[in-house]
């Protein structure tokens, strides 16, 4: 790509973020937000961590090695954490640096 190509990139995608960010805002403005979306705003996100907990959790191979134990802890820290403080973004810094700290040094 040459430079000009990427500066466009940039502009192009700066642009659709910030209009995916702030179209919702146009649209209702002044107005009660649908039930739909309200509705969608709370199922959407637990939705998508049980897929990620899905996606991590795939390639395991329980039967060999460390059977999963390192990404079970990592996972019940986190929960554990999410429960105790209800911090998302400390929770999951929780959970990844006890899996990664188990990965590393486990034998």
């Amino acid at each position: 790509m040459t430079l000009t190509e990427q500066i466009l990139t940039i502009a192009i995608l700066a642009a659709a973020t910030a209009l995916t960010r702030f179209l919702p805002f146009a649209i209702f403005r002044g107005k009660k937000t649908p039930g739909s979306i309200t509705y969608l705003s709370h199922v959407l996100p637990p939705a998508v961590f049980g897929m990620l907990v899905v996606y991590c959790l795939k390639d395991v191979d329980f039967t060999s090695g460390h059977y999963g134990v390192p990404e079970l802890i990592g996972i019940s820290v986190t929960c554990a954490l999410h429960l105790w403080k209800r911090q998302m973004l400390f929770s999951i810094l929780g959970g990844t640096v006890t899996y990664m700290l188990m990965v590393q040094f486990l034998p």
